[in-house]
């Protein structure tokens, strides 16, 4: 149905052959959401489509949601605004998984390009399946009964830190107390075994003593982020990417300063159970 462009053997695919300003049948939705379980980020070139069309998209695969400190969108509540400028540039560094202070975290998100700097700014995604396959057995079996805590404070510590910071957010820090997840996630389409922590919301390890919970936290880490494991998108005027928040990892590449760097996203209700 569409011209599919691999990225990496592991992740991302381009999709060319579709135009997201118009009504998308039952037939492209679902090979849309093939593709994105398969590819586990999906890109689209060429799309000079405005939020409706971005949020009609997300609306197929579940209800969207919004997130507790971003601006949004006027008109778009669900439309969050992901903006670094000179004065007040960007504060995420760190590979993470989308919101998973939540008990459920996000299926997905929807990210478009609306001002980009003439160079720099790409986003990189890694694959939390193919880090879970490049582990032994014997470290593979030791994960699986082990859960860790993420938290919505530690995320945000830097804005929490900032005068009035703490009374900005009060109300999400009040929504979102600790949660735990299992550090082994299974999948609820494709069945994949996936690497479930990330270093902007994971603190520690159940069970574990501070030591050993940080050490086996920063193997996994930078274990997840093997350059085998990931891709980079360049982006372009026009572009979008899909990725399924329950097997990636993502991080903006934050080489572009001091230039402009605006994007839209757009996030996707998770899975229940989780």
């Amino acid at each position: 149905m569409f011209d599919i462009k691999p990225i990496t053997a592991v992740i991302g695919a381009e999709i060319h052959g579709i135009d997201l300003s118009q009504p998308i049948g039952d037939e492209a939705y679902q090979e849309i959401r093939r593709l994105l379980v398969e590819h586990k980020v999906i890109f689209f070139r060429d799309q000079d489509i405005g939020p409706q069309h971005q949020k009609a998209l997300a609306a197929l695969f579940g209800p969207v949601q919004s997130h507790p400190s971003y601006p949004t969108v006027e008109g778009f509540p669900e439309i969050t605004i992901i903006e670094s400028t000179p004065e007040n540039p960007t504060k995420v560094e760190l590979w993470h998984t989308d919101m998973t202070f939540n008990p459920h975290p996000p299926l997905g998100s929807i990210l478009r390009g609306i001002i980009l700097p003439e160079k720099g700014g790409d986003t990189a995604w890694s694959s939390l399946s193919a880090a879970y396959e490049g582990l032994s057995d014997k470290m593979q079996s030791f994960l699986s009964g082990l859960s860790a805590v993420h938290d919505f404070a530690f995320g945000f510590k830097e804005s929490l830190a900032e005068p009035g910071g703490r009374d900005q957010l009060a109300q999400a820090l009040a929504d979102n107390p600790p949660v735990e997840h299992p550090v082994i996630r299974t999948h609820p389409e494709s069945g994949e075994k996936l690497i479930f922590v990330n270093e902007l919301f994971t603190t520690h390890i159940v069970g574990m003593k501070e030591k050993e919970s940080r050490s086996l936290l920063e193997f996994l880490y930078r274990h997840c982020v093997t350059l085998e494991y990931t891709c980079r998108f360049q982006w372009r005027p026009n572009s979008l990417a899909f990725w399924d928040n329950r097997a990636t990892l993502h991080k903006p590449v934050n080489d572009y300063f001091p230039a402009h760097r605006r994007m839209e996203r757009i996030t996707i209700d998770g899975d229940r159970p989780f």
